[in-house]
């Protein structure tokens, strides 16, 4: 470490036992002016044996208790770091370097489970609900729903799932270790749109120090720290696809890509299917995305494609009024083709009413008669099969074309023969 850094280090330590209350705030509100801090504080806590570990651990435990926004967040944004260096201690079975980290971890997260009467806090979180719109989707984009009597019930009903009471914790164990630091990420990512750039950079690389250390996905990143398996468990990779989202979001798209990949390298070896579940989903949405790499400036946010709320109708939408419009012009143009195959053929046809029923009149005085079958023969038998018309004007398809060619023939025959003066006087049949 640098003596300049050393002397930042030294001096932020010493200022802060100087300030009355009244000063905590100004102060505060100060610290993102002093650019040498935060990377000096970083060196501080990757260098396990350094001697300003301990006196560091301590005032950022003194901005957390304090109870200032900005101080708590200043504390929080060395966390991702703070996790690192404790795990791989533990992995190097080297506890002596890491008992100062681990009191000042212990300390936030029994701060954190109480309130301010020291009562246990029961955190709630309400799951969205499908027949209920949010900023990620709207109930009619989704169809129409079976309306059943279970639906019914349950419709408007939210559900809200509970975390909490927390246990406080004196020390680490292999059994409360992933289990405080869970709590601890979930802590982080509530205050995400607070924390620097290089916060985000060092939770990525958090996520995937934890995820390959010891399996051979470590050669290919070409990582030379520690090559021993970490346990894991699949509510604290949850908790770092949360973080890396955000990550990558706002502006860190190579190591947060990275970051998700390892994540779900990780989860498919152990079979881990909440966070399988989260992590395809994001890794789903950012396929059709524009990710930004150089917008690590200003409002961060997780962009969201809200669904415009306004209630539009469709221009082709089904209604009973174009139904009967429908039906109308289908009927015209079986008319026009009707008059169009009489006119190849030579000769004007009587025109015919197809669309009457039993006793219209035709052009030469006969009347049509409704069969057995539903359709319809003259009195006379002067025009033989020409009366075989259908009274369903959906008989001029494409399936009852060939009739219509029969009933031009027979037409055409029965016009031969009357000029020849021998009328057939009985029905052709076809």
């Amino acid at each position: 470490m640098l003596a300049m850094d050393q002397g930042v280090v030294e001096e932020w330590l010493s200022e802060y036992k100087t300030l009355p209350d009244s000063a905590v705030s100004t102060y505060a509100a100060s610290l993102k002016d002093k650019g040498a801090l935060v990377p000096a504080l970083y060196k501080v806590i990757r260098e396990n044996y350094s001697d300003l570990l301990e006196p560091v651990c301590h005032q950022l435990f003194e901005f957390y208790r304090s109870g200032e926004p900005q101080l708590q967040r200043f504390t929080l944004q060395f966390l991702p770091e703070l996790l690192w260096s404790l795990l791989s201690a533990s992995a190097a079975r080297d506890p002596h370097t890491s008992g100062c980290i681990e009191a000042l971890l212990l300390g936030i997260y029994n701060l954190e489970i109480v309130d301010k009467d020291g009562q246990s806090k029961v955190l709630s979180f309400t799951v969205p609900s499908l027949s209920k719109p949010s900023v990620y989707h709207e109930p009619s984009a989704i169809g129409s729903m079976a309306l059943t009597e279970g639906a019914l019930a349950n419709h408007g009903l939210s559900r809200v799932v509970y975390s909490g009471p927390h246990l406080q914790r004196e020390t680490f164990t292999a059994q409360n270790r992933f289990e405080v630091l869970t709590f601890l990420l979930l802590c982080y990512n509530a205050a995400l749109s607070y924390m620097t750039s290089t916060s985000l950079q060092s939770l990525c690389q958090l996520s995937s120090r934890v995820c390959i250390c010891g399996y051979p996905r470590q050669q290919m990143r070409r990582y030379k720290g520690i090559s021993t398996r970490l346990t894991v468990t699949s509510e604290f990779l949850v908790q770092l696809i949360t973080g890396i989202h955000y990550a990558l979001c706002n502006g860190e798209v190579e190591l947060g890509s990275k970051a998700l990949d390892d994540v779900l390298y990780r989860s498919q070896l152990e079979l881990f299917p909440e966070a399988l579940l989260v992590g395809n989903a994001i890794k789903s949405s950012l396929r059709g995305a524009a990710l930004k790499s150089n917008n690590k400036e200003g409002a961060r946010s997780i962009q969201v494609e809200i669904t415009p709320t306004s209630s539009r109708i469709s221009r082709n939408a089904v209604t009973s009024l174009s139904i009967r419009g429908h039906r109308w012009k289908r009927h015209e143009s079986q008319e026009v083709s009707v008059e169009s195959e009489a006119a190849l053929g030579g000769m004007v046809i009587p025109e015919i009413n197809v669309t009457g029923v039993s006793g219209e009149r035709m052009p030469n005085g006969d009347s049509l008669r409704p069969r057995a079958d539903g359709r319809a023969q003259p009195d006379g038998d002067m025009l033989g099969a020409a009366s075989e018309v259908s009274l369903d004007p959906r008989s001029h398809d494409s399936s009852t074309r060939g009739q219509e060619v029969r009933r031009q023939k027979s037409v055409r025959r029965m016009v031969e023969n009357e000029g020849s003066g021998s009328a057939s006087t009985g029905r052709s049949q076809y």
